[in-house]
């Protein structure tokens, strides 16, 4: 039975995405038969839904418009992406609507189903504002990122497999404290108890966190905040790659787009220099593209060769 309400959630989902589904589309979709979406599509009727429905080749289901559609019908992992595209909107990554982020988000989670509120509520207190602007990437599992929110909120220890920057794995036995977005990456700041001290872990390096079932009474943290935990550790790393690049655009122009992760330096009044530091040569890539004018890289050799790689890539697109 829990299946098949799932299934039938899952159902009003989907028809609320698209106009208009082709039937064998839409039993793709939910893994079903087309005669197990018939009595699917039934029983969201006998619950007040008008959806219809065309036969033939073409056949397919839409639901009527002016439809009254209940306020929120998502799974899972669209609760966690919301409230973690909400959280990111209300921390100022996109300017000027931070105030009516916050508003939004509350609102949400009042209209959750009690388990998805539980979890997003976590994540959504537990996560300290970094101020940095930016987009999380992708290929941080929900369960994990709402487990690891959960364990702060609740001070339980937390047991994980970590992978560091060099490949190496480790155990790790931790004291969750809070966790941190940086607009681009996920970090839990945490009292490690195998290193006994105080350590900031990416959640896309975790694999296989589990409760311990033992509380512990939270430490000090030396730190500001968790933000500015992270922030330190982050500037404290070694840069291998020190950048120069010569950027045939208005110094002006160029610090707009990209000033805030670099130092534009004008040369004449249609050139400039940008030069930063970078533990990776895909962000300093990515701000040479954004620039949107010519440019010559002057070092690294490395980031000119890995030009002319994307380059070729972009063309083959």
């Amino acid at each position: 039975m829990a299946n098949t309400s799932n299934r039938t959630l899952r159902l009003l989902s989907l028809l609320q995405t698209r106009r208009y589904w082709l039937g064998g589309e839409l039993a793709e979709r939910l893994g079903v038969s087309v005669r197990t979406l018939r009595r699917d599509v039934d029983r969201l009727r006998e619950l007040g839904y008008p959806v219809e429905s065309q036969r033939g080749v073409d056949g397919g289901y839409q639901l009527a418009a002016g439809a009254a559609l209940p306020p929120l019908v998502i799974d899972d992992e669209e609760a966690v992406a919301l409230a973690v595209g909400l959280q990111a909107a209300a921390q100022g990554a996109v300017e000027g609507i931070a105030e009516s982020s916050v508003r939004v988000l509350a609102k949400v989670v009042q209209v959750m189903p009690a388990r998805l509120r539980h979890r997003v509520e976590a994540l959504r207190t537990m996560t300290v504002p970094s101020g940095w602007s930016g987009s999380p990437r992708a290929g941080i599992d929900p369960d994990v990122l709402t487990l690891v929110a959960l364990v702060c909120r609740d001070q339980e220890q937390l047991r994980f497999s970590y992978t560091a920057a060099d490949r190496r794995e480790s155990e790790r036995l931790t004291e969750p404290h809070r966790l941190v977005c940086t607009g681009y990456r996920w970090y839990l700041v945490a009292y490690d108890l195998t290193r006994h001290d105080w350590r900031s872990f990416r959640v896309d390096r975790m694999t296989g966190p589990e409760k311990t079932g033992t509380r512990f009474r939270p430490r000090d943290l030396p730190a500001a905040d968790a933000a500015a935990f992270v922030q330190e550790g982050l500037e404290n790393q070694p840069a291998p790659y020190a950048v120069e690049a010569l950027i045939e655009a208005p110094a002006d122009a160029v610090r707009e787009r990209i000033g805030r992760w670099c130092t534009i330096e004008a040369i004449g009044e249609t050139r400039c220099r940008m030069v930063m530091t970078s533990n990776t040569l895909d962000w300093p890539t990515m701000a040479l593209g954004i620039v949107g004018a010519d440019f010559r890289v002057v070092h690294p050799p490395e980031l000119a060769e890995q030009v002319r790689e994307w380059g070729s890539r972009f063309r083959r697109a």
